[in-house]
């Protein structure tokens, strides 16, 4: 059975449940889904400086995961919509690694230009810088943040289906887009709750980060087993593990 390794970057327990559950629900009973919580760093990642720690939360929980089972898993996806530690991550890993912002960006762009719709006001410039490293600055036409963040807006989701809703029309209107993004853990499952409000297709960056982590060509590895290229100083035993000496 294949194995998809889900980290979630953040603290929040509840975020590691509404992952497990629908990317287990998306992914089918063929494959065992893992998913492990950071043992560091914010609750919800909403600014620079906690996307920053993220990234190395990101590492050192694929690290202990590694560390805990002797069965690698055939894929890695990072549960948060921002992709915090993406490459240092896919250049330690033999397995495909991928996360919720550029599987959701893959699949928007299928349909043409698109926009994205998410909770939080501060990562409107984070995920621009995010689209423009992965090649995808063309096809993005427009960020729309909302106040409540991904946390939020999942600890209320009444509210947060009509306040998505509109915004995932404002996008689709305003910008013209031929596809709508609604990016977020936290945002798991409710773009098929408001899809029929809005004139253009709207992806569940969830839905799409499991379906590339399981239908995506395995490419020649950077490395045939996991591991990193430098010594740390004060980092996590299991960190230390994967390290040369």
């Amino acid at each position: 059975m294949r194995e998809l390794l889900v980290v979630n970057p953040n603290t929040s327990a509840l975020v590691s449940q509404l992952l497990q559950s629908h990317v287990q629900a998306a992914a089918g009973l063929h494959v065992r889904v893992r998913t492990v919580t950071a043992r560091f760093g914010a609750p919800y990642i909403a600014d620079e400086a906690s996307y920053a720690v993220a990234a190395h939360a990101t590492l050192d929980s694929w690290a202990k995961a590694l560390a805990d089972t002797a069965t690698p898993p055939s894929a890695v996806l990072i549960g948060c919509f921002g992709d915090p530690g993406l490459m240092a991550l896919r250049e330690s890993s033999p397995v495909p690694v991928t996360g919720l912002a550029e599987a959701a960006f893959i699949e928007a762009a299928r349909h043409g230009r698109y926009a994205i719709v998410t909770g939080g006001e501060r990562w409107g410039p984070m995920l621009q810088r995010l689209a423009h490293a992965l090649g995808q600055a063309q096809q993005l036409a427009g960020i729309h943040t909302v106040v409540p963040t991904g946390a939020e807006l999942a600890a209320d989701p009444a509210a947060a289906h009509r306040l998505l809703a509109q915004a995932c029309r404002d996008a689709a209107h305003q910008l013209g887009v031929d596809a709508v993004i609604l990016g977020g853990a936290g945002l798991a499952g409710m773009a098929a709750v408001v899809q029929a409000q809005v004139p253009v297709p709207v992806i569940d960056s969830v839905v799409a980060g499991t379906h590339w982590a399981l239908r995506v060509a395995p490419q020649p590895p950077l490395r045939n087993t996991p591991g990193f290229n430098a010594p740390w100083q004060g980092l996590s035993p299991e960190m230390h593990a994967l390290a040369p000496p």
